[in-house]
């Protein structure tokens, strides 16, 4: 230390005085070379003397630096070796079956912790809950310790005493003064007395000497019998026991503390068996205490333990007179109950209670204090979290203050029940009665109603619909925005549940004529009639605006109304119909159009067929080549109109739906001879030139094929038709007719240029056609009536396109089209 003062105080000094003192000797010194060469000495030596001085002290601060260095790096190394050896010694405490408390000498810092809170607490609590006495110890043991531990911190009084904790175990704790502050070790005790009595206290084949020595060291009163049920010790308890009820000393033994009947009951009780016997016993000015006797070595060791920390305890027959009538009931009853006389000792409780809090009768013994009841559930966890505990049940002990029924909120328990207690006078000569109710069922169906409240609100309030259910007292009861959208309320005086009066009053100020409508729907909504029915209808307002409405009756005797704005509805509705009905017009004016003109138009052209065939057969000789071949194609011609007629005629049957299939056994030859001689009429050979080149191949081994002849061969004539349009003179066509197991396949092959969007959407729909290439131009009615008849047939129609060039068309159809039954 003296180095470190030194280094503090004068280090600074020295060091700074070192240049000083030869910054100032330089004018000495130049003066002094001055004076030398005037004869003079002295002012050299006072320079010489200065600097000697400043070398000095640098030597001696770089010295005391060093020094300095070396007694801090010893003090680290000696605080070092402390911290390893105060941790050695926590280690070593904290490695025993103890828990030290100490408390520091500076006020306000919190204790220590050392060693093992398990070995004192219940398991599963945080070390730090060892401070609350009261949640490890009864309500009076922890009051005794609090004061013990007070006076060793304010007066220095150290202690000794044994302590039974609330899970029934007994615990040491001394507490002595460590320096200026305080400490206190907390062990279990070497021997538990509950421990002993369930082991049998000691072994059967043990001598009394040694029943003696563990009875001595019991705190409870304790006693041994001979083999002849007579006393032969008693512990110092037992003694104390004895002077505190009056019983003095026998002088051939010690005193019984029961009543002789008493003690002779229970000696013939244990006589008659061989294992411990437990029974309640109250001394009347001691309390209630339980019995237990155990067999030893040629006798029986016994104790008592006090059942209740009150000074006297209240049997059971000592109920308040205002309650001894209702006990039975009590019991009897689902709800829990307890019932707690004015010294806060348990009376009366019955199974719901001990039920409701997992409580065992064993413990629940009268007498028992409310407080203990309380600081069991808070230490099991049973209770509502609390910041101060002891703040929360010394407001809840007011109970026994009050004189009128009180009801205090409910307690939510960390289980997530709720708990509603209701306290009341037990009497005129006090006590509380407790009835707990678990609400936590009745608050989930509660949430539930209310959330499915608010989502049913939430719905009435998105509908496009405006709705309001009435009461049956004509009070609005419910309603959504959209009604006073539509019928121009204020929403503060639907918020106020007006009557349907006031509601036709307001409206009626708002819309004319608005006033007599909810008049009219007043008859619906009062109608109490229980056999009267929904009803509804469309409302025409005097504004223009179309509503539908509709009344609902409601199961709990309310109505509902909703009403629907449907003008632009409506409006749209009537244009949508005035178009339907003037496209039917249309559509049966060209049905009657077109059956009008092929008719008209067949007449005319049977003559031009009759004329050219007369001309072509009488006349021939006498024409010329040109003459005859105009005949050929007025002749071809007029085949080519008659079948687009016919086709023309099969279209308007099919849409009027009148179209019918004749089927009938047919001969695939003969169909196709037929299809070929309309081919030769359409496309004859004109100045030697053959129109077309068509080969047919037919499958020997054909089934027997059944469809409507005359739809057939317009089927193949309008395909093989399609095909030598679109064909260049004397292109090649083919035929072939094959079968798939009960399938019958047409395939024509061209070779044309190919499909094009315009062939394809011929097969599908009724358009024009053209082929590029081709010779004509063809009608796509041809390739879409050959649809239709296919479709009727059930059969299927698809085109594809060949490579290099030309297009491939296939007709599938049942072998049996009678079987198949289709109509499109």
């Amino acid at each position: 230390m003296a180095p470190d003062r030194f280094r503090k105080r004068w280090g600074f000094a020295v060091f700074a005085s070192a240049p000083l003192t030869l910054i100032t000797a330089v004018p000495a010194l130049a003066q002094g070379t001055a004076t030398a060469h005037m004869g003079g000495i002295v002012p050299i030596a006072v320079t010489v003397g200065a600097g000697g001085f400043a070398l000095v002290a640098v030597t001696l601060l770089r010295q005391l630096l060093r020094d300095g260095k070396l007694a801090q790096r010893k003090a680290h190394e000696q605080i070092a070796g402390l911290r390893a050896l105060v941790d050695d010694y926590e280690n070593l405490i904290g490695g025993s079956r103890e828990l030290t408390i100490v408390w520091p000498e500076l006020a306000g810092t919190p204790p220590r912790l050392l060693g093992q809170a398990a070995a004192v607490l219940p398991p599963g609590r945080q070390p730090m809950s060892v401070l609350n006495f009261d949640t490890w110890l009864s309500g009076s043991e922890a009051d005794r310790l609090a004061s013990l531990v007070e006076k060793l911190r304010v007066e220095g009084r150290a202690f000794s005493a044994s302590l039974d904790a609330l899970d029934g175990r007994l615990i040491r704790a001394t507490g002595w003064l460590a320096g200026g502050g305080a400490a206190v070790r907390l062990r279990p005790a070497f021997f538990q007395p509950d421990a002993a009595s369930r082991a049998n206290l000691v072994p059967e084949g043990g001598d009394h000497a040694s029943v003696t020595a563990v009875l001595r060291l019991l705190n409870k009163p304790a006693f041994l019998r001979d083999a002849q049920d007579r006393l032969i010790f008693v512990n110092d308890s037992y003694l104390a026991l004895c002077r505190q009820l009056g019983k003095s000393d026998r002088t051939d033994a010690p005193a019984e503390l029961l009543d002789p009947d008493q003690t002779k009951a229970h000696l013939a009780q244990c006589r008659a068996q061989s294992e411990p016997v437990r029974r309640r016993v109250n001394l009347s000015q001691s309390g209630l205490y339980e019995l237990v006797e155990v067999p030893v070595a040629e006798g029986r060791a016994g104790y008592l333990t006090r059942l209740a920390d009150a000074q006297t305890t209240v049997p059971e027959s000592a109920a308040p007179p205002a309650l001894g009538h209702v006990a039975g009931i009590i019991d009897a009853l689902a709800t829990p109950i307890a019932i707690f006389n004015a010294r806060r000792e348990l009376v009366q409780f019955n199974q719901a209670y001990a039920s409701l809090w997992g409580l065992e009768r064993r413990f629940l013994t009268p007498g028992l204090d409310e407080r203990a009841i309380l600081d069991k559930l808070r230490t099991e966890g049973m209770l509502p979290n609390q910041v101060d505990y002891h703040t929360w049940r010394a407001k809840h002990l007011e109970s026994y203050t009050r004189k009128a029924p009180f009801e205090a909120d409910p307690w939510h328990l960390p289980d997530g029940r709720t708990i509603k207690v209701i306290s009341a006078p037990a009497g005129a000569q006090g006590g509380v009665i407790y009835v707990f109710e678990d609400l936590t069922e009745r608050l989930e169906l509660e949430s539930a109603n209310k959330a499915m409240s608010n989502v049913q609100r939430e719905t009435i309030n998105a509908l496009t619909e405006a709705v309001a259910v009435f009461g049956t007292n004509g009070r609005l009861a419910l309603s959504n925005p959209r009604l006073s959208s539509l019928w121009k309320l204020p929403m503060n005086t639907l918020g106020e549940h007006p009557h349907i009066d006031q509601i036709a009053e307001a409206s009626g100020e708002a819309v004319d004529g608005a006033a007599k409508i909810w008049r009219d729907l007043k008859r619906n909504i009062i109608d109490l009639n229980p056999t009267r029915t929904d009803k509804s209808g469309r409302i025409e307002r005097a504004d223009g605006r179309l509503i539908d409405y509709a009344t609902t009756r409601l199961p709990d005797g309310q109505t509902m109304m909703t009403f629907l704005d449907v003008t632009e509805s409506a409006s749209y509705s009537k244009v949508l119909k005035e178009r339907n009905d003037a496209l039917v017009t249309a559509d049966r004016l060209k049905d009657a159009f077109v059956e009008n003109v092929s008719y008209e138009l067949r007449s005319p052209l049977t003559n031009i067929i009759g004329f050219a065939d007369l001309l072509a057969g009488t006349e021939g000789g006498t024409l010329n080549e040109r003459q005859r071949a105009y005949i050929e194609y007025i002749r071809a011609s007029s085949v080519t109109l008659g079948v687009l007629i016919d086709n023309i005629l099969d279209l308007a049957s099919v849409d009027a739906g009148i179209a019918e299939l004749n089927p009938e056994p047919l001969n695939i030859h003969q169909l196709i001879d037929k299809a070929k001689a309309g081919l030769s009429a359409s496309f004859p050979e004109l100045s030697g030139e053959a129109s077309i080149n068509l080969t047919v191949t037919i499958d020997p081994d054909l089934p027997q094929f059944i469809a409507d002849g005359t739809r057939m061969v317009q089927v193949l004539y309008n395909l093989l038709s399609n095909a030598a349009r679109f064909s260049p003179p004397g292109g090649q066509i083919a035929l072939t007719v094959s079968h798939r197991l009960d399938r019958v396949l047409f395939v024509i092959e061209d070779e044309g240029p190919g499909l094009t969007d315009e062939m394809r959407s011929a097969i599908l729909t009724r358009l024009d056609a053209t082929h590029a290439g081709g010779r004509q131009r063809g009608a796509g009615l041809g390739l879409s009536i050959v649809r239709t008849f296919v479709n009727l047939h059930g059969g299927t129609i698809s085109a594809e396109q060949r490579e290099p060039r030309g297009s491939r068309i296939v007709v599938n159809l049942p072998r049996d089209s009678a079987l198949a039954g289709v109509a499109e």
